[in-house]
């Protein structure tokens, strides 16, 4: 997923959603994710929370269950 500064710069990031169908994420790269049921909660890594305005930054993951597109938030403290 790619997290995208607008013309603010940012300094931390948080994206939310919610599996739509028992998904679960079974690996995730470059960011700290919490889970509560089927809703799920991805912070920034210590090291890719500074997003420079108009820039961006990504993480990744894979996930088990049946194909799903969630609707996602991105909100920055």
């Amino acid at each position: 997923m790619t997290v995208r500064a607008g013309s603010s710069a940012v300094n931390g990031w948080t994206v939310k959603w919610t599996w739509p169908g028992g998904q679960t994420i079974s690996s995730l790269w470059s960011g700290e994710q919490s889970v509560s049921g089927s809703s799920v909660t991805v912070r920034n890594a210590p090291y890719n929370g500074s997003i420079a305005a108009g820039s961006s930054t990504t993480f990744g993951f894979t996930a088990n269950g049946s194909a799903a597109t969630p609707s996602v938030t991105c909100t920055s403290p």
